[in-house]
């Protein structure tokens, strides 16, 4: 009984959120919102059931087509990680499409941003809960499609349009990787499967290399970061959704879903370095941003980098519940920056905000309240999910410089984030005069109540349910309190740097590196030009001034000079026509004489 009915609701929200995207009918009676809404209810119960370990894993099997001997199945599974995720950005997606309307209400298009959204949340449940790698591969390439879409959502901008294909192209890499494994696995067991999969439980190392080289590029990690904090240049609402529940989000996801073929030294190792890498630079690079919502991207990027610490030491339950949790705290975060950006005119850096906190109550208290999340404050989400990776990687001896430069980059995001608070909520008010603030639309604060109180219960209610094992408590109280002291340390350098030094230092080297990215647009800019430009060379070289032009036109004009030579009789060349002369006429004289 209760195998069907998990079975039957797994199914039932991709049912309902189809419907208003089938029929305009259906639309006029359950627009996108209600539908988000049924389909969050419906997903609930099989999320309580499997917390409640009454089910483990539910499948439901479709044959497409047989191939030699693979078969392609379509395949919805429903386990621990895909029953959680799905009401969470469930939760996520309802509160942004009901923000959207009044984020983007002086656009005739409304109603097509809301379906773009739609789409984007059904292709990451398609990804979510995919039950073979091709499954997988759609829902995949479904929220990379619809990231470009919603990224350039305001075309006229030359910034979107680069920004879009900036997120396509870093995306195209994770792709290959995707693709990698999955020739890999063809080719290995002749079957795309996970059930079989995970039965076989192959070591292939370019299996691997495929998935981490996909995730990097989904989730972007270091190297492959540059796209999101370009994807900024879309709506507030579409940040919220890409950074909390969505696409970002979907590289951790594979890895976590697939961790059982990474269990190698090797590839542990390589998460680890990438991981720790992406979160210290993301940090170090979010304390020298100005933009608002930059400051957010590069704290989301921060966080994907500590959720792939986590797989580098073997914990993919702790990936996915700060994953859960990350993503009620980030969306409300974009949304809170997106309520003060619409009142303040589209202003984004917090050094022309200030006393919001007088002008936008909800708004101030909501961003406060999930930036505290956020830095990992003791009682709210970001603690109960950052405290249990910082306690493993404590456990261990052999990472140790991994857990220095986690707990720096822990320190940083109190640091930037105190900053982000103090600038823009409190202070004198430095933006431009007769502004009209408002919050009195329920559009407005409606979401931002609802997702901070998920952000303070949905912590310690996955912690319970997901680490349900008892853990021998092994550390001491020293490095039990080690986080809450890297919280007070950055919050302290931060209060000292913004009360105690009035004066307006130049910027320096460091500043500057951070401040643009590393160089490394630059970089990556210029390694496809040159490759362009040496090849473009190559060719003309080779091909238009060597084989073309030799065999044509200077070869035809060399030959006709030649023979424009030799055959004039009015060169004076005596001896050539007296040799000519006497060659014939032998010649003439040895026919004569055979005949």
């Amino acid at each position: 009984m209760v195998h069907t009915c998990v079975t039957t609701l797994s199914a039932l929200p991709f049912f309902i959120l189809a419907l208003p995207l089938a029929s305009n009918k259906i639309y006029k009676t359950m627009n996108h919102t209600k539908a988000v809404k049924m389909a969050l209810l419906a997903s609930m119960v099989p999320f309580i059931l499997t917390m409640k370990h009454l089910v483990t894993s539910i499948s439901m099997t479709a044959n497409l087509v047989h191939i030699h001997s693979t078969d392609v199945t379509l395949t919805v599974t429903m386990g621990r990680y895909s029953t959680m995720f799905m009401p969470t950005a469930l939760l996520v997606t309802w509160s942004i499409m009901e923000f959207s309307p009044w984020y983007v209400k002086t656009t005739k298009l409304t109603t097509n941003f809301t379906k773009f959204l739609m789409i984007f949340l059904i292709s990451m449940l398609i990804l979510a809960t995919a039950g073979t790698l091709l499954q997988l591969l759609i829902g995949w390439e479904g929220v990379g499609i619809m990231s470009f879409l919603l990224i350039n959502w305001w075309f006229s901008r030359s910034n979107a349009n680069s920004s879009s294909l900036q997120a396509i192209i870093y995306n195209r890499i994770g792709d290959i990787g995707l693709i990698l494994a999955m020739v890999t696995l063809i080719m290995d067991l002749s079957s795309w499967d996970n059930d079989h999969i995970m039965l076989v439980n192959t070591k292939n190392i370019l299996l691997s290399i495929g998935l981490i080289m996909a995730a990097s590029g989904k989730s972007a990690q270091f190297l492959m970061h540059l796209w999101l904090p370009a994807a900024m240049e879309g709506p507030t609402p579409v940040s919220a959704l890409l950074h909390s529940s969505t696409m970002v989000v979907a590289g951790v996801y594979l890895l976590a879903q697939y961790h059982p073929m990474l269990n190698s030294t090797l590839i542990s190792t390589a998460c680890l370095c990438l991981g720790t890498t992406t979160s210290i630079y993301a940090a170090s690079s979010a304390t020298t941003q100005n933009d608002i919502k930059k400051i957010i991207a590069f704290s989301t990027s921060s966080q994907l980098g500590l959720m792939m610490t986590s797989i580098g030491i073997n914990c993919p339950n702790l990936a996915m519940l700060h994953m859960i949790s990350h993503a009620t705290f980030k969306a409300t975060l974009f949304l809170a920056a997106g309520s003060a950006i619409h009142n303040l005119q589209n202003e984004q850096d917090i050094r022309k905000m200030g006393a919001t906190k007088i002008t936008l109550p909800i708004t101030s208290s909501t961003l406060t309240t999930n930036g505290l999340a956020l830095s990992g404050l003791p009682f709210l989400s970001g603690f109960f999910s950052k405290d249990p990776i910082l306690e493993t990687m404590f456990s261990s001896h052999l990472n140790a410089w991994a857990l220095l430069a986690t707990l720096v980059s822990t320190t940083m995001t109190a640091s930037y984030t105190l900053r982000m608070i103090i600038l823009s909520l409190t202070k004198t008010p430095n933006n431009k005069p007769m502004m009209m603030f408002s919050e009195s639309e329920n559009p407005q604060t409606h979401p931002l109540i609802r997702l901070t109180l998920a952000t303070i219960t949905v912590g310690p209610t996955l912690l319970t349910t997901m680490l349900n094992t008892a853990q021998p408590m092994t550390l001491t109280t020293l490095e039990k309190l080690t986080p809450t002291f890297a919280l007070m340390l950055g919050s302290y350098m931060t209060l000292e740097f913004i009360y105690s030094d009035t004066t307006i230092n130049k910027p320096n080297t460091i500043t500057k590196l951070l401040n643009n990215l590393a160089f490394f647009k630059t970089l990556h800019r210029n390694l496809p030009n040159i490759s362009l430009k040496s090849g473009s060379l190559l060719s003309h070289q080779l091909t238009d001034l060597l084989w073309l032009e030799k065999s044509g036109p200077h070869t035809i004009s060399t030959t006709n000079t030649l023979q424009s030579k030799t055959a004039s009789l009015q060169k004076g060349l005596l001896k050539n026509y007296l040799m000519s002369i006497l060659t014939t006429v032998a010649i003439m004289a040895a026919i004569l004489y055979c005949y």
